[in-house]
């Protein structure tokens, strides 16, 4: 199938929700295009180059679908937009110069998950370890930081419609340091729930999206979190939230 690129600096993961402002032109007309035809782009990350200008030399072969969730146009012809990651996909080849934006014929990835037992079973450890985590972002008594607000729910309803969807959203507000999260039962939404708003590098966002398998990819989870949570027990990281990860994306 055929897919408009959009490449960024940053990774979208399947179910997180991700905010942009779009004020080149020819993102503009992809947009425009999107909306009218009521279909998805792809959000790829750029390996190299830039985001703006002549734009990337390079970008990742694996990325993902974005629905347009929320669309304002102002009355310069900029968009603002809410857009939630829904499923991966591979570029099997890309057509430059037939419209202003790239253009890949992409093939839709499967989510294979695993051994089940034992994708379950980490999903367990996986999930008691990331509240360990947000627990020790806090900043501890006496140091000088902005309280971090987060609040998780370990119990997802059945017939929440959304989960695995907008139940974590990069940036969508103003503050920074504001991140709430629910966190559900199913292996595959949760670790790429986790993929998308744990505090790593952006080449490490995109392994953890490539993973072969869900449980492949809480197994590396897994360790990011446990380095993470050695790093805030001995208070050796910053506990401001990463800029990438929170603020408004621009073209």
């Amino acid at each position: 199938m055929e897919l408009p690129l959009f490449p960024l600096h940053t990774v979208l993961c399947p179910g997180v929700a991700l905010p942009l402002k779009v004020f080149e032109e020819r993102y503009r007309a992809m947009i425009g295009r999107c909306l009218e035809l009521d279909q998805p782009f792809g959000v790829v990350l750029i390996r190299d180059g830039r985001e703006v200008g002549p734009g990337a030399n390079s970008i990742a072969t694996v990325g993902t679908m974005a629905e347009i969730r929320e669309a304002s146009k102002h009355s310069d012809g900029r968009y603002d937009l809410l857009v939630v990651g829904t499923r991966r996909f591979r570029i099997e080849s890309v057509t430059v110069g037939r419209t202003p934006y790239l253009v890949g014929e992409v093939t839709e990835l499967d989510e294979p998950v695993g051994d089940p037992e034992l994708a379950g079973r980490m999903t367990t450890e996986v999930t008691q370890r990331f509240v360990r985590y947000l627990a020790l972002l806090q900043p501890a008594a006496g140091e000088d930081a902005a309280e971090i607000d987060v609040q998780v729910e370990v119990d997802v309803e059945e017939d929440d419609s959304d989960e695995g969807e907008v139940v974590a959203s990069r940036g969508a507000s103003g503050s920074g340091a504001e991140v709430r999260v629910a966190i559900p039962d199913d292996p595959t939404v949760l670790s790429y729930l986790l993929s998308g708003i744990i505090q790593v590098d952006q080449p490490r966002r995109q392994a953890l999206l490539e993973a072969d398998t869900t449980v492949d990819r809480i197994d590396e989870l897994l360790r990011l979190i446990d380095r993470e949570i050695t790093l805030l027990e001995r208070r050796l990281r910053n506990y401001s939230v990463d800029p990438r990860s929170v603020a408004i994306r621009r073209n």
